[in-house]
């Protein structure tokens, strides 16, 4: 078959195919024979989103998958699974009302139909649904502005989907009530409690059972050695790597550190290998040594000292035992980078040590007192030809940065004027953003030209998705693997580490990227 493929920044493809049956054969086949230099491969309402490691094998991958003809995909032996609801939703009563129902005729509706799972994301855990009956949909239209948090257990429809959030998450679909089973155990196989092919049913109770969430659990670590004592945390400091790649089908996005060429440099400088454990810092921290170490900092211009002595930036920098390292609040930009040489060590989930803050997968945010341990392994040699690779600016108004992006996937729902203002606009952060993504802001919101529901569908970091109020919201690396607002244009990969330093009223340019071949 001939499929649409639209480009995602210069490392994703997006294919627009005809029916949900289709999306589930592309996405068995990619994910047990994935194209050349492909990451990951996320399935869809009608879309799948492919991803891989460079340009170069995006467009590679081009020709290949515009004839691609997979056989129809076996899901296997499907579970039927129960879950109780109590039918509490804050959006349940004028939901009904604007379908021409009673709140009971809604939920009878609910739990009479017969559910099947079709494909996991946005958040692990959360898997999208679909009548089993297709004569029994209903298209629920998504509210115009997201919930900045939606409720652990949110029991929400949108479109032609029903799903649980497995823990507070933002979120733009209509809560109709709320359930305590829990969605989601890493250390479970599978680890998402319903999954694709399943058949649902939702039953509805006056009371939930007492929270029966599993206790949270974490992979086994190597020895390790307690190199610091965190006495000051700042705004947030947690621990990161480079993410965990390749598990957009169980709804788990890459996560990692949010500017990846600060991380790497800093990684660099000490010695260490590229995806060693370091922290990411907002705010500034404090830490004592417990043992004699090397450091280097970088990221956010701020000052450093080590034991009442300035340290410079992306410079390895020895630490004697005893001395304070303090990293001040950013002058310019947002977010610093401390690694150590031979590497951190932190408990780690489904192969990593990133904290994903939308997710909840990883360590927890660090906090004052705790102790932070290294790696036992030795150290390689350290490379001190390094800068500083923070790419923000200072102009007359506070921190400012211009990033480039591909056009698309979807910026055919707008029409030529409203792409002009996307790209010649200047556009403010507001302080709902965080590592989930930028929310931005401007005087003249942009309009769609096309009414109606976007399936959902695959997304990367750097997806700048317009959800109906007309203000974007760029997503950084602890993004939902899916969503349903069209993303206007994809900030490249190696530009989303300029919108991680962006603070709360920075300011923000894109300018137009044309990939090449």
């Amino acid at each position: 078959m001939s499929a649409s493929i639209k480009r995602v920044g210069t490392r994703a493809l997006i294919v627009d195919l005809p029916d949900l049956q289709t999306v589930m054969d592309f996405y068995a086949a990619l994910s047990a024979t994935p194209l050349p230099r492909q990451t990951d491969v996320v399935a869809a309402a009608r879309t799948v989103l492919v991803t891989f490691d460079s340009p170069t094998a995006t467009t590679n991958a081009i020709d290949v998958l515009a004839n691609y003809s997979p056989d129809t995909a076996d899901l296997g032996s499907p579970r039927d699974i129960e879950i109780d609801v109590r039918y509490d939703g804050e959006d349940v009563e004028a939901l009904a009302a604007s379908l021409g129902m009673s709140r009971n005729e809604l939920i009878d509706w609910h739990t009479s139909t017969t559910w099947v799972a079709a494909f996991g994301g946005f958040a692990p855990g959360f898997t999208y649904c679909v009548p089993d009956d297709a004569s029994r949909a209903l298209v629920i239209p998504r509210r115009d502005s997201p919930r900045t948090a939606v409720p652990a257990g949110a029991v929400a429809l949108a479109g032609e989907f029903s799903a649980v959030y497995p823990r507070t998450s933002p979120g733009g679909w209509q809560l109709i009530g709320t359930t305590n089973t829990p969605m989601w155990d890493s250390t479970a196989t599978p680890p998402a409690l319903v999954a694709p092919g399943d058949r649902v049913r939702y039953r509805a109770v006056e009371a939930l059972p007492e929270d029966s969430q599993p206790a949270r659990k974490h992979l086994s670590t190597p020895p390790r050695r307690p190199v610091f004592a965190l006495d000051d945390a700042g705004l947030q400091t947690l621990y990161q790597d480079l993410g965990r790649q390749g598990n957009g089908n169980l709804g788990v996005t890459t996560s990692g550190s949010a500017d990846r060429a600060s991380a790497r440099t800093a990684n660099a400088a000490v010695g260490n290998k590229r995806n060693a454990t370091l922290l990411e810092n907002v705010g500034g921290l404090a830490m004592t040594a417990l043992v004699e170490s090397v450091i280097c900092v970088t990221g956010a211009d701020a000052e450093v000292t080590v034991g009442g002595r300035p340290a410079p930036l992306a410079t390895p920098t020895i630490v004697p035992a005893g001395a304070e390292v303090v990293v001040g609040p950013a002058r310019l930009g947002f977010r610093t980078y401390v690694a150590v040489r031979g590497g951190l060590i932190a408990d780690t989930e489904l192969g990593s040590a990133a904290t994903d803050m939308l997710s909840g997968l990883g360590p927890k945010p660090l906090a004052a007192g705790d102790t932070i341990a290294m790696s036992l392994t030795p150290p390689q040699s350290a490379n001190s030809l390094l800068s500083n690779p923070l790419r923000v600016e200072r102009d007359g108004a506070g921190v400012t940065g211009v990033v480039r992006c591909v056009l698309g996937p979807r910026d055919d729902w707008f029409d030529a004027a409203a792409v002009e203002q996307f790209f010649s606009t200047t556009f403010t952060v507001t302080g709902d953003s965080n590592r989930v993504g930028l929310r931005l802001e401007s005087n003249v919101p942009l309009a769609r030209a096309r009414d109606g529901e976007l399936p959902s569908e695959g997304m990367v970091a750097g997806s700048v998705q317009i959800p109906p109020n007309g203000q974007p919201v760029l997503f950084l690396r602890d993004h939902a693997v899916t969503g349903g607002y069209p993303v206007i244009a994809t900030v490249i990969n190696e530009d989303v580490d300029i919108a991680a330093q962006l603070p709360p009223g920075g300011t923000l340019r894109f300018e137009r990227y044309t990939p090449e071949g």
